[in-house]
C-alpha cells in the first residue's frame, strides 16, 4: 500500500481509548479518516473535540451488530484500509455481562468482515490489490505464562475470560475470511496499553484518580501479576506501518519491551503523585493501597515478543517505562476536565467483575 498518497481509511472504536490516538496519528499523516463508533459507555467523543472541524475527518455512530449499517457505510465510504479496533475490552465487565462481548467482539466483527469482502469485490483490480483490512487484538488470547517465556505469532491460543475468548473468535474469523476469501487482512495482537483518553475502569488510571481523590487504591491479590506495558502512541504507529507495510494473511504482536508485576507498578505511579501531586497530609499516596479479592480467571502473566514487527516492518516502542508513565500521569493531571465528566456520572471508579 503506497501511504504516501492520502488513504481512505475507516477506523471502528474511534472514540475509545486506542481508536482516538489512532485517529489523530492518521489524521496526522495526511489521510482522510471515518471514525464509525458506537458510543457506549467507553466511547467519548470529548477525546475528539478538537477534531470536529477537521476538514479530513468524518465521525459516524455506527453499531456493528447492525449488518446493514455496516453494509451501507463501508459501501458510502469506500474506504482504501479498514482498521478495525471496536470492541468490548474490560475483562471484569465481561465477567459481569459476557452477552454484550460476543454481541460486539464477534457478531460485530463478522458483520464488518462481510461488508468488506463485498466492498473489496466490487474494487478495480489495483485498488483490491491495495486494500487492507486491519483486525487489532490482544495477548490475552494466548492465556497465562509462566515466569519465563514470551508470546510469539505461532503460540497457542488459550483464552481465559469472555472478554479474551470473545476476541479469540473474531481473531479466528478475520483470519478465515484471509484464507478462505482472500480478503487482505492482518492481525495485531499488542500487549497492554496505557496512556491518554484510557477510560478510567482500568487499572492505570484507576490508580491515578483514586489517588487524587484520597481514596483506597486496589490492588487485586497480592499484585503479582505480570503485564508487558505499551505506550498507546507506541502501539498506534505500528498499527500504521503494520497496515500500510504489512503483509496480507500475517499476524504481528506488539509489545512494550516493559514488564512489571501490578504491585510495582502502583507503587511507580504512586511515587510520580508523590512528586507531582503530593498528598495534603505529607504522607505517600502508597499508604493507601489496599489488597482486594483476585479476579476469577485472573492470567498470571503476559509478555509480547515483537521481534517480527522489529524485523519486518522496522518498528519498535520509542517510550520506555520511566519516561511513558510521566507522560501519562502529567496528562490525567493536566486533563482533569475529561476524567470528571466521566466519573461525575453513573460510573464512579467502582469494581465489577466480583462474581463468579
Amino acid at each position: 500500500m503506497n501511504s504516501s498518497s492520502p488513504l481512505r481509511i475507516l477506523i471502528t472504536g474511534g472514540a475509545g481509548f486506542i481508536g482516538s490516538n489512532l485517529v489523530r496519528l492518521v489524521l496526522g499523516k495526511g489521510h482522510q479518516v471515518l471514525n464509525a463508533d458506537a458510543l457506549t459507555y467507553a466511547g467519548n467523543l470529548n477525546s475528539l473535540a478538537d477534531l470536529v472541524s477537521h476538514p479530513s475527518y468524518q465521525f459516524v455512530q455506527l453499531d456493528l451488530t447492525d449488518s446493514d449499517a455496516v453494509a451501507d457505510q463501508v459501501t458510502e465510504f469506500g474506504p482504501d484500509a479498514v482498521m478495525h479496533l471496536a470492541a468490548e475490552s474490560h475483562v471484569d465487565r465481561s465477567i459481569d455481562g459476557p452477552g454484550q462481548f460476543i454481541q460486539t467482539n464477534v457478531i460485530g466483527t463478522y458483520n464488518l468482515l462481510q461488508a468488506c469482502l463485498v466492498h473489496w469485490r466490487s474494487l478495480s483490480a489495483e485498488q483490491a490489490e491495495a486494500f487492507r483490512f486491519l483486525h487489532v487484538s490482544t495477548d490475552e488470547v494466548y492465556g497465562s505464562l509462566g515466569s519465563q517465556g514470551q508470546f510469539t505469532e505461532t503460540t497457542s491460543y488459550d483464552p481465559h475470560s469472555p472478554y479474551s475468548a470473545s476476541k479469540a473468535a473474531s481473531d479466528h474469523l478475520a483470519r478465515a475470511w484471509h484464507d478462505t476469501y482472500k480478503l487482505p487482512v492482518l492481525v495485531t495482537n499488542c500487549s497492554n496499553n496505557y496512556g491518554p483518553y484510557q477510560f478510567p475502569e482500568k487499572l492505570i488510571p484507576v490508580v491515578i484518580l483514586k489517588c487524587l481523590r484520597g481514596e483506597s487504591i486496589p490492588v487485586y491479590g497480592k499484585g503479582d501479576n505480570i503485564r508487558d506495558w505499551l505506550y498507546v502512541d507506541d502501539h498506534c504507529r505500528a498499527l500504521f506501518d503494520v497496515v500500510t507495510k504489512g503483509t496480507p494473511g500475517e499476524t504481528y504482536n506488539i509489545g512494550g519491551n516493559n514488564e512489571r508485576n501490578n504491585l510495582e507498578l502502583v507503587e511507580t505511579l504512586c511515587h510520580l503523585l508523590d512528586e507531582l501531586r503530593p498528598c495534603p497530609s505529607g504522607k505517600s499516596h502508597s499508604e493507601k493501597i489496599t489488597f482486594v479479592t483476585d479476579r476469577p480467571g485472573h492470567d498470571l502473566r503476559y509478555a509480547i515478543d515483537a521481534s517480527k514487527i522489529k524485523r519486518e516492518l522496522g518498528w519498535e516502542p520509542v517510550e520506555n517505562f520511566e519516561s511513558g508513565f510521566r507522560k501519562t500521569v502529567l496528562w490525567y493531571l493536566r486533563h482533569e476536565s475529561w476524567w470528571e465528566d466521566i466519573v461525575s456520572g453513573d460510573y464512579k471508579l467502582q469494581r465489577f467483575g466480583v462474581s463468579k
